[in-house]
């Protein structure tokens, strides 16, 4: 069979290491030839593609980002995209296409199964951890690891000149790196997209604080916490909204040092929670997905997705994967919480 992979949306720690299990594995278990295209569903569009042998993957398990390179292309933003993507998969000669990316990449590759008949098989990629179907995604612990690492380093600037830091994490849609590197690193708030807060209620919680004899505190939130601020966002391709233009981090900063008077500042760790090698869990973790989705080619199990269960790998059905969010749930963040005065 000649396979086709790509890597849609934003980069994340393991996506070489999904590439190598399934180029590798069915090359060397199925004898299977595999074609890499590139800047995800716009190479397929377009027929950007590369070839794709064990000795092209041998060596890329740790190395970060993805050797496919990506987009956010949708294919079905304009009229006929489906149909242009199914001449495009029939043109190359591929017999099976492996799809790794979030939701947005997914539910394309749902779609084309669904309504065109293409042999998809997807790989779940996010550091937000929020697709459905899965425990966790490769890519989220090496993104918590990351915001961990850089909050414990904010704390030594926090504490030593009497500041209020507040720490904006990657999170558009749900909190999970907020809410997980809020634990690890003992923070004193941690704002989530889940609990929708007001900058009132900010303000007083770190006043409080300040008032019990703090000189120091340290806030995290994420990206995409529903503030009491206006909406000024856009949309992509997919029809998510843009993040505004002044994200919250600055916002709530801002606010703290209106209403607390404390000096106060901003860290955004934006896109460098999606660079570098990912930690040794998620290079597992990705391994083992690549290697389930090149037995699913084998198999013939199209129009599924790989998954983590507890410790195991399953597959399920596309269309559960993307039917929704998977948001940090009210028990999680009560873990979060229960230590804040």
């Amino acid at each position: 069979m000649k396979v086709g992979v790509l890597t849609g949306g934003g980069d994340c720690p393991g996506l070489n290491g999904v590439i190598r299990g399934v180029v590798q594995v069915g090359a060397i278990r199925f004898g299977h030839e595999h074609v890499g295209l590139l800047h995800g569903w716009r190479g397929l569009l377009e027929q950007e593609q590369r070839p794709l042998g064990p000795a092209d993957v041998a060596d890329i398990l740790e190395v970060g980002g993805t050797i496919l390179r990506s987009s956010r292309t949708n294919p079905f933003k304009d009229e006929g995209g489906g149909e242009a993507a199914v001449a495009a998969f029939e043109k190359l000669g591929l017999d099976a296409l492996v799809a790794i990316g979030g939701e947005d990449t997914l539910g394309v590759a749902r779609r084309l199964y669904e309504e065109h008949g293409l042999k998809t098989i997807g790989v779940p990629k996010t550091i937000d951890n929020d697709l459905s179907g899965t425990d966790y995604t490769f890519g989220f612990w090496s993104a918590v690891q990351i915001a961990t690492e850089n909050i414990d380093r904010l704390r030594t600037t926090a504490r030593s000149h009497d500041r209020v830091m507040v720490v904006e994490v990657m999170g558009r849609h749900s909190g999970w790196i907020a809410n997980e590197s809020g634990i690890a690193t003992s923070a004193d708030l941690t704002l989530i997209p889940e609990q929708p807060v007001t900058l009132e209620a900010v303000v007083a919680h770190v006043q409080r604080l300040l008032d019990q004899g703090r000189d120091y505190v340290m806030v995290v939130a994420s990206e995409g916490v529903e503030l009491d601020t206006a909406d000024e966002g856009e949309v992509d391709e997919f029809g998510h909204k843009q993040l505004a233009k002044v994200g919250v981090g600055e916002q709530i900063a801002d606010a703290i040092k209106d209403g607390t008077g404390h000096d106060t500042r901003a860290t955004v760790l934006g896109h460098i929670q999606r660079g570098g090698s990912p930690i040794a869990y998620d290079r597992v973790l990705s391994t083992r997905f690549g290697v389930r989705a090149a037995e699913l080619v084998e198999e013939g199990g199209f129009g599924r997705m790989v998954a983590l269960r507890g410790d195991d790998i399953v597959d399920i059905p596309l269309s559960d994967a993307v039917s929704e969010l998977k948001l940090v749930p009210d028990d999680r963040y009560r873990v979060t919480s229960s230590f804040w005065t």
